[in-house]
């Protein structure tokens, strides 16, 4: 069987939580169906270390999908093209977006719906093309994934989509996570706080993760703080103006947050395991990637009771409202000043981890590709 995969965000470096899942359930899935031709469609230069085995075709497409008037030409255009021209049996997307008018029998991955229900949070020009298209994609798939019990129930309800035509495929872990040994957090810790403990916020930074309310919330936890506790922030900027920067320059303890920026995977799982805690406020997830990577590091976290967060991180985490300004500070203060509560929730980490693997997904996503190729 010959099929296609929208893999325009494997980007070397550059990658972030749909990226990752493209990544790993693709490596898991190559290597298990060598029998089968998979097309990778990127929309730029190809990076090696993506292609996972000899049956897999890298294609590059023309133009660079990278604002809605392209991603208009890009997947109704190009990519149909492509599918006719390479005899493509399948089409696999996992970022949500396929040619509306092709006849090629299609699997779509929509990982969340959060520009439906936070509509200032993208550019105008992004929000409106996602507004529209998106119900339009989820109508014309013929099957859809997603990464939680809450996404599956949300484009059901939002898009009027049967719920027996959605399946939840969840997220893994990049295998980088594991436990770091006490002298090398030691290390870690003298290379990026001089020695000093640090709470951990990972993602790129957007206004529904929340980094407005975590940057209030350690201004106020460092009041009683006698430990000369950190913040460590790794993540792009990419929404940095206005409200955000004007929290972060009137704090009183800015000089306390550490911002890293990008950071390679295996130098974050070492920051990971070597923080007090994950503090991953979010307003909106579709499923919430770092909580595992946290689990797998051995770290303690604190996160969201909203929308896909509880449903992750179950018992082992401290559950936070994120419009809850004190109450964010208070997880933090709880953690800081209790080993005791550290452990207690590794240990239930530990065992909620052992639910998610990437092995999962591929298969799923197998089972269902295979599914849907017999009914045409």
């Amino acid at each position: 069987m010959r099929i296609a995969v929208n893999t325009r965000l494997l980007i070397a470096g550059k990658m972030d939580g749909i990226g990752w899942f493209t990544c790993e359930t693709l490596r898991q899935m190559v290597t298990s169906h060598p029998e089968h031709d998979f097309f990778f469609f990127f929309d730029r230069r190809v990076s090696e270390e993506f292609c996972f085995g000899e049956n897999v075709h890298p294609v590059v497409l023309f133009p660079p999908a990278r604002h809605p008037v392209l991603w208009y030409i890009y997947f109704e255009w190009t990519t149909r093209w492509a599918l006719r021209h390479y005899q493509i049996d399948l089409y696999l997307s996992t970022d949500g977006f396929i040619p509306l008018h092709s006849k090629v029998p299609t699997i779509d991955v929509i990982h969340d719906l959060n520009f439906e229900h936070t509509k200032d949070n993208l550019r105008p020009s992004h929000q409106r093309y996602m507004s529209h298209f998106f119900p339009l994609y989820a109508k014309r798939a013929n099957w859809i994934a997603t990464v939680s019990q809450y996404s599956r129930t949300d484009i059901s309800k939002t898009y009027n989509i049967p719920l027996e035509k959605i399946g939840v495929v969840y997220n893994g872990s990049h295998s980088n996570y594991t436990p770091i040994e006490k002298k090398e957090q030691e290390e870690v810790r003298k290379q990026y706080t001089q020695g000093d403990p640090y709470f951990i916020f990972v993602s790129t930074i957007h206004k529904r993760k929340n980094l407005t309310g975590l940057l209030k919330a350690f201004d106020i936890f460092k009041q009683d703080d006698e430990k000369h506790t950190r913040l460590i922030i790794v993540g792009a900027r990419q929404y940095w103006k206005g409200e955000l920067e004007q929290t972060y320059e009137s704090m009183q303890h800015r000089q306390e947050v550490v911002f890293l920026g990008h950071v390679e995977p295996k130098e974050l799982a070492r920051l990971m395991g070597t923080a007090i805690a994950l503090v991953y406020p979010s307003f909106f997830e579709g499923f919430g990637i770092p909580i595992l990577e946290a689990f797998y590091a051995e770290t303690s976290v604190i996160t969201s009771n909203v929308t896909s967060m509880p449903e992750v991180a179950g018992d082992a985490a401290i559950l936070v409202d994120p419009t809850n300004i004190e109450a964010i500070a208070d997880g933090m203060r709880q953690l800081a000043q209790s080993p005791e509560l550290r452990k207690e929730l590794i240990e239930k980490g530990k065992a909620r981890r052992q639910l998610f693997s990437w092995q999962r997904p591929a298969d799923l996503l197998w089972e269902e590709m295979m599914k849907t190729t017999k009914k045409q």
